[in-house]
């Protein structure tokens, strides 16, 4: 019985022990396999792209509003009724173009009598001429009195001046002749008529007959800040002026109300010397080609004007910048495949691309997509060698 018991008790311990070499092995295996299947960390694929240099054009953007070049209005000079209209409205008309004519009836019946005049009293200037040269030989010889001459002299020269009163009655008469046809000073837009035909017109009447607009250049007025003009200045840009050393000139573009980009640029022609105390701004026109009559007085318009135009300025596409309060940064990939954290300062906006003054080499890779996922100092596959576009 005590050996039974015994060996009862060798059995238990020595299943007890292979039970736990199980569980052991078991554990074991179970956290091998586990190791073995754990994922390795990804290396993030990036996109990078090199900085580049480019010129870079730098603009002024502002609101405009188009004039006209000349704006003028027709009135009569003369008083009549008005005869003729020899236009359509709303046509553009030459310059020199008849427009209208005034009653010629009464100014024509005064330019005769003004002539009949002239010719009357040239007649006496030619007969007071000969009473004189008959007079004057004779009071030489004192066969006249001095009395006779000088009525002579007095005679011939109030029949002078006759003469030239009746001519500057006939140039006045021929003038105002001249008045009743109404013709366009400048090739331009006209408006519609202000009066009807047999209309009483003149001075102290209706004497507006009508507008014309030269429409085939407009001016563009705009204001720019004090400080674009303190700019303007640092580079060397004088508005308004050409200047004959640079390869550019300040141009100015706009764009229209449906967002079209004019095709004609125009050049600034004036600044005014002085700032408005009240805005801070100074006002600005340019001179804008209009052939085909595409912008029309009063009309709203973008205005950018070229200020400077930077060469090989460090450009980089504005995806690839990430803003934080501290400043604005970006991922710099170094020779060894990590990111390098980098705050750069930067300028004007072009398009899609941002210049930068400070902080970056030219031909230094920085990433544009995927940076979300990085931080400084992590290793990272260019998309490129990962197989990606």
């Amino acid at each position: 019985m005590k050996m039974f018991s015994k060996f009862f008790i060798i059995r238990k311990s020595t299943l007890f022990i292979t039970v736990a070499l199980i569980a052991v092995l078991g554990a074991a295996i179970y956290l091998i396999s586990r190791n073995w299947h754990k994922p390795t960390a990804e290396i993030p694929v990036v996109h990078v792209c090199p900085v580049r240099t480019d010129s870079v054009e730098i603009y002024g953007e502002y609101v405009g509003r188009v004039r006209a070049q000349q704006f003028v209005e027709v009135h009569a000079r003369v008083e009549g009724y008005l005869e003729k209209m020899l236009f359509e409205e709303g046509t553009y008309v030459e310059k020199g173009q008849t427009l209208f004519v005034i009653n010629r009836g009464q100014y024509k019946a005064r330019v005769d009598k003004a002539r009949a005049q002239l010719h009357k009293d040239k007649a006496m200037e030619q007969q007071t001429k000969r009473q004189l040269d008959r007079i004057r030989p004779l009071y030489e010889q004192n066969a006249a009195s001095r009395l006779d001459l000088d009525n002579a002299i007095a005679a011939h020269e109030t029949a002078k001046a006759a003469v030239e009163m009746s001519a500057a009655d006939l140039a006045q008469a021929e003038l105002e002749l001249g008045y009743t046809t109404v013709q366009s000073p400048l090739a331009g837009q006209i408006s519609e008529r202000h009066v009807d035909i047999g209309t009483l017109v003149g001075p102290g009447n209706k004497s507006l007959l009508a507008t014309i607009v030269k429409s085939d250049t407009v001016l563009v007025d705009f204001s720019m800040t004090s400080l674009d003009y303190l700019k303007s200045k640092e580079r060397n840009v004088a508005l308004g002026q050409k200047d004959s050393t640079r390869t550019w000139q300040p141009y100015v573009t706009i764009t229209l109300a449906d967002n079209t980009v004019y095709p004609y640029k125009g050049l600034v022609d004036f600044a005014e010397p002085q700032v408005d105390p009240q805005t801070g701004t100074f006002s600005v026109r340019a001179e804008m080609p209009n052939p085909e009559r595409a912008l029309l007085p009063g009309q709203f318009t973008k205005v950018k004007v070229l200020l400077d135009v930077r060469e090989n300025a460090l450009v980089v596409p504005a995806k690839a910048l990430i803003v934080e309060k501290g400043g604005v940064y970006i991922y710099v990939l170094r020779k060894d495949s990590t990111v390098e954290k980098r705050f750069i300062e930067i300028g004007p906006e072009i398009g899609n691309n941002v210049v930068v003054e400070r902080g970056l080499v030219a031909g230094e890779l920085i990433v544009d997509e995927g940076y979300h996922k990085l931080s400084p100092g992590m290793t990272v596959r260019m998309a490129e060698e990962a197989g990606e576009q």
